[in-house]
């Protein structure tokens, strides 16, 4: 489930194509099992460096300790 107000639909299907992209890259590799996870699109989710996301998610999944290395 997506849920985004994050401007237009222009906007918003962009920040739901990066953060589908950001989740296959990095929930895959790294994610616990067990766990579901929910990201949130922000007005800044459009314009922010895709690597920024990535840094983002990790930085996130490690303070929750849902990290895992491989």
């Amino acid at each position: 489930l997506f849920r985004s107000r994050v401007g237009n639909a222009v906007r918003r299907n962009r920040a739901r194509r990066r953060l589908r992209a950001l989740a296959e890259r990095v929930i895959p590799l790294h994610a616990e099992c067990g766990h579901d996870y929910v990201l949130i699109a922000r007005m800044a989710t459009v314009d922010r460096p895709f690597s920024a996301l990535v840094e983002d998610l990790e930085t996130a999944m490690k303070r929750l300790n849902v990290w895992r290395d491989n």
